[in-house]
C-alpha cells in the first residue's frame, strides 16, 4: 500500500543562530492549508496575524512559511529505572540501570514537532537547576524556539517523574509538578498570549495549571486557532470552561474511562463515552488505542479508525501518547486529511517505542515516511 506523500522540507543547516519568522499572510503557493474546524469562531472575520520571531531557533537557514504548532504545557526530567517487575507493597527491588532524560507531555510533544521538522514554539516553564538545563538543551536542540520558556528562580525545582520501566516495556510513572504547577503568573503575559492567536494550531496537556490552560484556549478560539488538548496528566474532572474552548480531545482508553465514569472494554463502549464528551461540547475525540491503534470520533459522523502500525520490538512505551498526538497536530495543519493524520500519527508512535527515553525516542520526518512507504 502506497504511504502518505509529506515532502520532508528542504535540508536547513544548524551552525549558526540567525533571527527566523513564521509569516502566516504570504501567497506562496506551498503555504499551510488549513483543515475546516466546525466551530462558531471559524466564522468570525479575522484579523491578519503578526509575523512571529525566534531568537533562539536552531534551524536558521530557511524562512518557513508555516504558522508554527506551539505547545503549552510540562517540561520534566524522567528519573528511569529499568526493573522486571513493579514491588509490592513494603519491598525494595534492586534496578538493572538507571539514567535521567529530558520529558514532560509539553516538552515532549514541543520536540516531537522538531524533529517532525515543523516549526515549534515551547510555552513553559523550568527551575533554576540542572534538570532545567537538561530540558531546555534537549528542546533547543531538537529545533524548538524558547523565547517563551521561563526560568523560575527561589528554589522551585524543575518538574521531574520517576519512571519505572518494566522488561515488557510498559511503564508506570510517578510525577512531582515544580515549576509546573507553581509560580505561573495569574494573568500570562501579552507576549506569550500573541504567540498562541499566531500559530497554526495549539496542543495542550494536563500537567499545568487549569487556569493558564483555560486562558491558551481563550486566547487560541478568539484568533480561530485550532486547540488539541490531551487529557493525560491530572486525574480530576475537566473544568466545562476549559472544554468550552478545546476542538480536539484526546485521551487514551483509560483517561477516556475515568473522565466520563463509562467502560471503555470494547470499540462500542469508547464509542459511546465518546458521545458522551460530544454532549460536553467537543465535537471531536481522538482516541488513542494502544496496540489496538487509535479512532477519531466526530459528532455527527462515522468514527474513522486507524490500526497500529507493528513496531519490530516494544522497548519503552513513554512519550508513545505525546508523540502520537504531536505527529497528529503537525500532519493535521499541513493540510492532510484526518485519516491521513491518524496514520501519519500512527507510524511516529510506532517508531517512538523502539527506543528507551521520550524525548529521546522521537522519530524525525524521514523515518516517519519511510515507514508509511511500507504501509
Amino acid at each position: 500500500m502506497k504511504g502518505i506523500h509529506l515532502s520532508p522540507p528542504p535540508t536547513q543547516t544548524t551552525n549558526t543562530i540567525q533571527l527566523q519568522t513564521f509569516p502566516t499572510t504570504t501567497t506562496n503557493p506551498n503555504q499551510v492549508q488549513f483543515l475546516p474546524f466546525q466551530t462558531k469562531h471559524n466564522n468570525k472575520k479575522k484579523k491578519p496575524k503578526t509575523p512571529i520571531l525566534c531568537l533562539s531557533s536552531t534551524n536558521p537557514s530557511k524562512i518557513h512559511p508555516q504558522p508554527p504548532l506551539v505547545v503549552v504545557g510540562s517540561a520534566n526530567a524522567d528519573i528511569y529505572v529499568e526493573i522486571d517487575r513493579l514491588p509490592k507493597e513494603g519491598e525494595t527491588l534492586p534496578a538493572k540501570t538507571g539514567q535521567t532524560l529530558a520529558g514532560g507531555k509539553g516538552a515532549n510533544q514541543a520536540a516531537c514537532g522538531g524533529k517532525l521538522s515543523y516549526p515549534t514554539y515551547f510555552v513553559g516553564q523550568v527551575g533554576q537547576d540542572s534538570y532545567g538545563k537538561l530540558v531546555t538543551e534537549a528542546l533547543r536542540s531538537g529545533g524548538v524556539c524558547l523565547d517563551h520558556v521561563t526560568t523560575i528562580s527561589g528554589g522551585t525545582p524543575t518538574g521531574h517523574a520517576v519512571v519505572m520501566l518494566q522488561s515488557d516495556g510498559q511503564n508506570s510513572i510517578i510525577v512531582v509538578g515544580g515549576a509546573n504547577m507553581s509560580c505561573w503568573p495569574e494573568i500570562l503575559p501579552q507576549h506569550d498570549l500573541d504567540v498562541v492567536r499566531n500559530a497554526g494550531i495549539v496542543l495542550l496537556q494536563r500537567e499545568i495549571p487549569d487556569a493558564v490552560n483555560i486562558q491558551v484556549a481563550k486566547a487560541a478560539r478568539s484568533a480561530g486557532v485550532p486547540v488539541i488538548f490531551d487529557a493525560g496528566g491530572m486525574d480530576s474532572p475537566i473544568p466545562q470552561e476549559l472544554l468550552n474552548y478545546v476542538d480536539i480531545l484526546s485521551p487514551n482508553e483509560t483517561e477516556l474511562g475515568r473522565l466520563t465514569g463509562m467502560a471503555t472494554e470494547s470499540f462500542e463502549d469508547i464509542a459511546q463515552a465518546a458521545a458522551k464528551c460530544h454532549k460536553w461540547g467537543v465535537k471531536q475525540v481522538l482516541v488513542k488505542l494502544g496496540e489496538k491503534g487509535s479512532a477519531l470520533f466526530i459528532e455527527g459522523e462515522e468514527p474513522i479508525q486507524q490500526p497500529a502500525i507493528f513496531a519490530k520490538k516494544v522497548l519503552d512505551t513513554t512519550g508513545a501518547g505525546d508523540t502520537f498526538t504531536a505527529a497528529f497536530a503537525v500532519a493535521l495543519v499541513e493540510g492532510k486529511s484526518k485519516k491521513e493524520c491518524l496514520k501519519f500519527a500512527a507510524a511516529a508512535a510506532s517508531l517512538c517505542v523502539q527506543v528507551k527515553g521520550a524525548i529521546p525516542s522521537m522519530p524525525d520526518r524521514k523515518s516517519v515516511l519511510e515507514l508509511l512507504n511500507y504501509h
